[in-house]
């Protein structure tokens, strides 16, 4: 079954450009393209697809705050972030809005497209630079015990994830199928007692 994306972007070529990348892709399904925030939340929660890109910047409504009401009315909708913001602030307000991934737009088509069924199917993909920011954010002392269950090849997993890397580069890092990496997702999640991509590199870097 296909992954149905919307945009939601005040730039026109931008939206023009992710429209076509998407609908290029044979795994997703454009589900509408917004202007602006307000236009948005009126249209979104009639038909909701599964992924929002949503921009932050817009003139009216912010993307937050777009981000905030969306996920009341639809609060199964992931979104994620595309912005050429990097700061704290715009990340953790973000995340702290109901956004589940965070991405610079100058990230990769390919990683673009990772990133958005890695979203659908419960990651928290972000760009590395800015995934170092929330675990530099996280100080709490986590359980130790945990960690040390981890096999080396679950520990090679989790190191190449906290660089960034996609499914498909760790598979082909590894010298594994994908297949094998989802199921590295699914054991590392249960051990380290997680429920998103993030959660597991904090827990695994401060473990």
């Amino acid at each position: 079954m296909q992954i149905k994306v919307a945009i939601v972007d005040d730039d026109k070529d931008m939206r023009a450009s992710l429209a076509a990348l998407i609908r290029e892709a044979p795994s997703l399904k454009l589900a509408g393209s917004y202007a602006n925030a307000e236009t948005a939340l009126d249209e979104i929660p009639q038909q909701p697809p599964d992924v929002v890109l949503m921009d932050i910047n817009m003139p009216g409504m912010a993307g937050i705050e777009c981000v905030r009401q969306l996920k009341m009315i639809v609060p199964a909708v992931q979104v994620l972030m595309l912005t050429v913001y990097e700061d704290s602030d715009s990340l953790f307000n973000s995340l702290k809005a109901g956004a589940s991934g965070y991405l610079l737009k100058r990230t990769s088509s390919s990683q673009l497209l990772e990133a958005v069924r890695d979203v659908h199917a419960g990651g928290s993909p972000m760009s590395p630079q800015l995934a170092r920011r929330v675990v530099q954010f996280f100080s709490k002392p986590q359980d130790e015990s945990q960690v040390t269950r981890l096999s080396p090849g679950e520990r090679e997993f989790l190191q190449l994830l906290a660089r960034g890397y996609v499914y498909k580069e760790i598979a082909e890092h590894m010298g594994i199928s994908t297949d094998t990496v989802r199921y590295y997702v699914r054991t590392v999640y249960e051990k380290l007692h997680v429920h998103s991509r993030t959660e597991a590199v904090v827990k695994f870097l401060h473990g």
